[in-house]
């Protein structure tokens, strides 16, 4: 039974042997010296093979899909991307449409005011003249009537007037009439009247010549216009017009002025009842209801001055503000002309420019409107 049993041990059976098929990278295999016939060893190196090829084959399939999925992904997003171009494109062209007719109207807007206040100062005018020819009127009408019934009461029974009869005139100086005589009392009323009240002459229509200088100078301005005064243009407005038109007594402040016109800081409001504010200006430098703080004169001050956000006010008076004004509407003006707000011909700019001038002229000469 031993030797039975040794023999069985050293001769195994080769079909009851057991090989992983996929063996792992560690371990090696050794080939089993005799025990293992030309088809068993074939046989896992088929299985291996097919495996591995599966294997790559369902790596490349995967791989393909994966690829093709990205493609679809890709052409979707591109499809959208062309969309979304064409709403920004078509909402850019609506937002350009929409700023250029903004702009359009503001254009009309500032325009038809500008020739509402000039058609509404033409008829004030206008207005103003057929008052003083009213006027006139009714006081020569008026002279005439006092001078009627200064005849008419001082002829009476007991003392007529012999002006009034001539009948009763001597005959010496009835002698010197030819034909038949005639009441002239009515008539030498109206003449003394009318010597006494000298009816107004009218108003002569104003002339206008364009100065080449002038013109051409603004022309220039108005192909590029810009607010710095080293050009001509401004440069003669600054010295003629600005300059003394803001030169006031008080030279700091006047300086201070003239900055904040400049750089549209300033603001002007009517005086109210409340106490004046102080501020970390000196009371007698901001003036008072009673004190122009400019010119320092004691004058009824109805308006005040604030430049910038200071908080501190300056009590002017009327003519100081009607200078301040004038130079604020001419910078006003011009800033529309720079920012394209004003269309109109070339020439009426320049008038309406002439006429701003003409305005702080005027101001700076002491002559203000009424309700200044």
């Amino acid at each position: 039974s031993r030797v039975s049993f040794e023999e069985e041990s050293q001769n195994p059976l080769a079909v009851g042997h057991w090989k992983p098929l996929m063996p792992s990278k560690g371990d090696k295999e050794e080939p089993d010296s005799g025990c293992q016939d030309a088809g068993g060893v074939e046989e896992p190196q088929s299985t291996e093979q097919l495996n591995v090829s599966r294997l790559r084959s369902s790596s490349v399939e995967i791989r393909e899909k994966g690829s093709e999925f990205l493609r679809d992904e890709l052409h979707k997003a591109q499809k959208e991307l062309k969309l979304k171009d064409k709403e920004c494109e078509r909402l850019s062209k609506v937002r350009e449409q929409l700023e250029q007719e903004l702009e359009e109207l503001t254009a009309s807007l500032f325009e038809e005011a500008h020739k509402m206040v000039r058609e509404a100062n033409t008829k004030q005018a206008a207005a103003e003249k057929q008052l003083r020819e009213a006027r006139g009127k009714i006081d020569m009408l008026q002279a005439e009537v006092t001078a009627l019934k200064t005849l008419v009461i001082t002829s009476t029974p007991s003392s007529p007037n012999r002006e009034l009869h001539p009948q009763l005139q001597s005959p010496s100086k009835a002698g010197f009439r030819k034909g038949h005589g005639r009441n002239k009392s009515t008539s030498s009323a109206m003449v003394s009247a009318a010597s006494q009240n000298v009816a107004p002459e009218p108003v002569s229509r104003e002339c206008k010549e364009v100065d080449s200088i002038l013109f051409a100078e603004f022309q220039a301005w108005k192909e590029s216009p810009t607010l710095d005064k080293s050009c001509s243009f401004l440069d003669r407005i600054y010295r003629e017009d600005v300059g003394p038109c803001l030169d006031f007594t008080k030279q700091e402040l006047s300086e201070l002025v003239r900055v904040a016109v400049e750089q549209n800081t300033l603001t002007i409001e009517p005086v109210a009842s409340h106490a004046v504010p102080l501020g970390k200006v000196a009371a007698e430098e901001c003036g008072g209801p009673k004190k122009c703080a400019l010119s320092g004169l004691p004058r009824t001050c109805k308006h005040r001055i604030m430049l910038g956000d200071s908080g501190n006010y300056y009590y002017i008076s009327p003519s100081c503000r009607a200078r301040i004004t004038a130079v604020c509407n001419f910078f006003t003006y011009i800033r529309y002309i720079q920012q394209g707000l004003v269309r109109q011909d070339v020439e009426l700019m320049y008038w309406e420019v002439m006429r701003l001038r003409r305005e702080m002229s005027l101001a700076k000469l002491g002559f203000y409107p009424s309700e200044m």
